[in-house]
């Protein structure tokens, strides 16, 4: 059995910050949904889909990343961001679940697992960060993971991770879900070997 890739990869893809910004600026008067799994954090998270279960309708359903589920669809909301388009179109893997993460200032998502998220289990979760502050820590493992925006990480969440947002800014994250293929097993041990 091959030794597991490390907790956190940033890969070789990267995305210009001004050009995420202008499409999340395009989004913020959505309705994002309040996250819905309230015992995971304090304060305020929320969520716009932008991709998810084909045929959901309610908002928490349009947000929730269902592991069972095997037909996913663009959300209305992707078509209103150009840019976010070009960004998972360099994807060359199987989307599921897509997502941008919003962290309010003061805000804290407690340590948790979430179990399926790895890429031994051909699950993979990656960030782009959009916009973040100095005073936002995420950390992986009890080690703090320094993304920066317009950078794309592979995080192994079914480790044990919490984020905190200490700054005066929101923290909003593109999150991807993805299944493992061979591109990406590439661009994952690619990374690792740099």
């Amino acid at each position: 059995m091959p030794d597991p890739l490390p907790d956190r990869l940033p890969l070789f893809l990267s995305f210009d910050p001004a050009l995420l910004v202008q499409d999340l600026r395009r989004l913020e008067e959505q309705p994002w949904t309040e996250h819905f799994v309230k015992q995971n954090y304090t304060g305020q998270w929320d969520v716009l889909p932008l991709r998810g279960t084909a045929g959901a309708t309610h908002p928490v359903m349009m947000i929730y990343s269902d592991p069972s589920c095997t037909e996913f669809a663009d959300t209305p909301f992707l078509r209103e961001a150009p840019y976010l388009q070009s960004v998972l179109a360099a994807f060359q893997c199987p989307l599921q679940s897509v997502r941008l993460m919003r962290l309010k200032p003061g805000s804290e998502i407690k340590e948790h697992c979430d179990y399926d998220l790895s890429a031994e289990l051909g699950q993979v979760r990656m960030h782009v960060p959009i916009t973040t502050n100095p005073e936002v820590e995420f950390l992986l493992n009890g080690t703090h993971v320094p993304m920066s925006p317009g950078s794309c990480w592979y995080l192994r969440l079914a480790d044990r991770h919490a984020v905190s947002n200490r700054g005066t800014t929101d923290r909003v994250h593109l999150v991807i879900d993805a299944l493992m293929n061979d591109w990406l097993h590439e661009e994952l041990h690619r990374a690792a070997a740099a």
